[in-house]
């Protein structure tokens, strides 16, 4: 059985995450990522998961969602299951992306799960929980998804 702190933080983790990718604070992101993350993505874009270093990740997130003019991810519904020092937090999202454009709408809404794997560490120079997964789930869309296209941007996205 897991502490409601436990499941608390872990849930807190999550929510940083995307708080920061919002706030476009790619240097507070480290407190929150593990060394390396497997992310899937496959719903929306195809392809297979991918493990990529912590670096790895932050800078293909600035990459995709650095040139829009603002985005927003909102969780909802979690669901943390804590088993000593590994979690998983299940949520809803919605994922709103923004970028005013000559032709077509501003905006780019995405909606569906998430499922966050996180692991505790206990070393002193970066205790506490750290993603070490992240599964999106895309379940329907609404918009101008061509707004998501920088130049040379990676398709990963939160």
């Amino acid at each position: 059985m897991s502490s409601a702190e436990d499941r608390l933080d872990v849930i807190e983790t999550c929510t940083r995450m995307l708080w920061y990718v919002d706030l476009r604070q790619w240097d507070a992101l480290p407190a929150v990522l593990a060394e390396k993350v497997a992310l899937d993505y496959t719903s929306l874009f195809g392809g297979e998961p991918a493990v990529r270093a912590r670096e790895q990740v932050i800078a293909d997130w600035s990459a995709g969602l650095g040139h829009l003019e603002a985005t927003q991810h909102l969780i909802g519904n979690q669901l943390a299951d804590v088993r000593g020092d590994e979690a998983v937090v299940t949520a809803h999202f919605q994922a709103t992306h923004v970028l005013p454009v000559p032709h077509g709408s501003p905006t780019w809404t995405l909606g569906g799960r998430y499922r966050f794997e996180l692991a505790r560490t206990t070393r002193p120079e970066a205790a506490g929980w750290h993603i070490t997964g992240l599964v999106m789930t895309a379940l329907w869309a609404d918009g101008n998804q061509q707004i998501m296209t920088a130049p040379d941007s990676p398709k990963e996205t939160t």
